[in-house]
């Protein structure tokens, strides 16, 4: 009888301490099955996200920006016009330095390097003009030099691509076009 009692005893001593390690063990498994979809889900950086990366990686101006697949290609000039990278932005916001030039022509970025609207500035009058999201933006200037142009790309919820010119000085739109389809555009300046 004693020895029923003292198992008893034991057998209760267990449960009582182990019963709340297991609730515990347990809580810490399903707590750890929620979090690890949690941490593996990658948010996709916008343009202008990626535009920021790139810029804090190295400082400047941005010339040049698309999306291709999860990655951003992001050409950056430097501040003195002599220095420029070439720079990949990941899904997550990781920069990683393609290749970088200090030999640049600093007379060949002089306009770039002083326009008074920046990629940054183009983006936002082009979504002012057509909401959705940035696919690409270019600095474009003419073969004479005289006319400068941001050009971005933007698509719509719709499905639509929205091609925008954004002048240099201003940072108004001065003229768009959305490609229906079939290469042209709508306003038919292709």
């Amino acid at each position: 009888m004693k020895r029923n009692l003292c198992i008893s005893t034991a057998v209760s001593v267990v449960l009582m301490a182990g019963g709340p390690v297991a609730v515990a063990a347990a809580a810490t498994a399903d707590t750890a099955r929620t979090l690890v979809p949690a941490v593996a889900v990658q948010a996709d950086v916008t343009a202008e996200g990626a535009a920021a990366a790139a810029l804090k990686h190295y400082p400047g101006v941005v010339e040049s920006l698309d999306k291709d697949g999860d990655v951003w290609h992001v050409d950056v000039i430097s501040k003195d016009g002599k220095g420029h990278a070439e720079l990949e932005v990941s899904a997550s916001g990781t920069v990683t330095e393609q290749n970088r030039d200090t030999d640049e022509n600093a007379a060949e970025n002089k306009a770039l390097v002083a326009a008074k609207v920046t990629a940054e500035d183009a983006m936002k009058a082009a979504l002012a003009a057509h909401p959705g999201q940035v696919w690409s933006v270019s600095w474009d200037d003419d073969e004479d030099g005289d006319a400068h142009t941001w050009d971005v790309e933007v698509r719509s919820p719709d499905g639509k691509t929205w091609n925008a010119q954004v002048d240099h000085a201003t940072g108004k739109v001065t003229q768009s076009g959305s490609d229906d389809g079939d290469g042209n555009d709508e306003d038919g300046d292709n």
